[in-house]
């Protein structure tokens, strides 16, 4: 471990926890879970049968539809030995009017961890406090903590550590965003922003990471270049959203000059990485040259979520 806690300490501290944002995890707490997901990764490359998880059942509740999250999320739990349960919010009574609050307790007396995909971040955050086991946010509006934990990984496996290093995120000032802002200012990262002003941060968000920077910054700007000089990483996402689809047509226009291009990567440093969540549009939030090309890590890093979700589940449900 890199910390001064003991990793059995930290265990400790993570068993039968939530996760519904980064922020209520501390740095130390972060760092384990990665240093886990290395461990798993390694140990399933090397063809060996870890499942610490044997006879846990994982519940998955899907309001939006998913590649990345429902792929890595159920192969994960069976690697683990355990059994994942793909629960539609259009085939639960959720889906009908049953209140969440009812789902979680009934739920709770079934399974041993629930993660869920969904819009609101307050109906995760109910979830949970109606639950008697862990509840993971696989992702909401606000918060895509599981994300930023595989991002995470794959930058640490790239540029061998996290301190110190600059992410620049050129784009909607979106979920990705707020996590990633959070994640980095907890691992001793810089991070910049860029986004045209209407399109920026939720400033509560951007308040709260700044708080968790400690001797880093955390900078919002309306200037791509001004935002990747010297940057590490560069980062983006879509411009428009699942749910945002109507608004496509206004956002390309806003975000005209937001692409991450070949000229853009040029302000940044040379050996620069680039990153994206997935799904991505080609010629529009980035360039086919980049996205494919020699800089870009988005396939490590999408295989990453398999074992950053792993290692959440080990610790939470274990």
């Amino acid at each position: 471990m890199t910390t001064g806690v003991k990793p059995k300490d930290l265990q400790k501290q993570l068993a039968g926890r939530d996760l519904l944002t980064l922020a209520d995890y501390s740095s130390e707490e972060i760092a384990y879970l990665l240093d886990l997901a290395t461990d798993l990764k390694i140990k399933h490359k090397n063809g060996e049968l870890v499942q610490p998880l044997k006879g846990k059942i994982l519940g998955m509740i899907f309001e939006k539809s998913s590649t990345r999250t429902r792929v890595s999320f159920e192969s994960g739990i069976y690697q683990l030995g355990g059994t994942g349960l793909f629960l539609s919010s259009k085939d639960i009574q959720l889906g009908r009017g049953e209140p969440i609050s009812d789902t979680a307790k009934v739920l709770s007396g079934y399974l041993d961890g629930i993660m869920i995909r969904t819009y609101s971040q307050k109906d995760v955050e109910e979830l949970a406090a109606n639950s008697s086991i862990p509840v993971i946010n696989g992702l909401t509006d606000l918060y895509h903590p599981c994300q930023v934990l595989a991002d995470l990984q794959t930058i640490k496996e790239v540029k061998g550590s996290l301190k110190k290093k600059k992410i620049a995120y050129i784009g909607d000032g979106n979920n990705m965003a707020h996590s990633l802002m959070i994640g980095a200012a907890k691992m001793g990262m810089d991070i910049s922003i860029a986004a045209p002003e209407e399109y920026q941060p939720d400033p509560a968000v951007t308040e709260k990471a700044k708080e968790f920077a400690d001797g880093t910054e955390v900078v919002i700007t309306a200037n791509p270049i001004e935002a990747v000089t010297d940057a590490d990483v560069i980062y983006t996402d879509v411009w428009a959203s699942m749910g945002q689809e109507s608004e496509q047509a206004n956002r390309e226009k806003a975000f005209s000059e937001f692409q991450v291009n070949k000229q853009l990567l040029s302000h940044a440093n040379s050996d620069v990485t680039f990153m994206h969540c997935l799904p991505a549009h080609r010629g529009e939030e980035v360039s086919a040259e980049v996205i494919d090309g020699k800089h870009s890590v988005v396939f490590q890093q999408a295989e990453n979520r398999l074992h950053a979700q792993k290692a959440l589940m080990v610790a939470l449900m274990g």
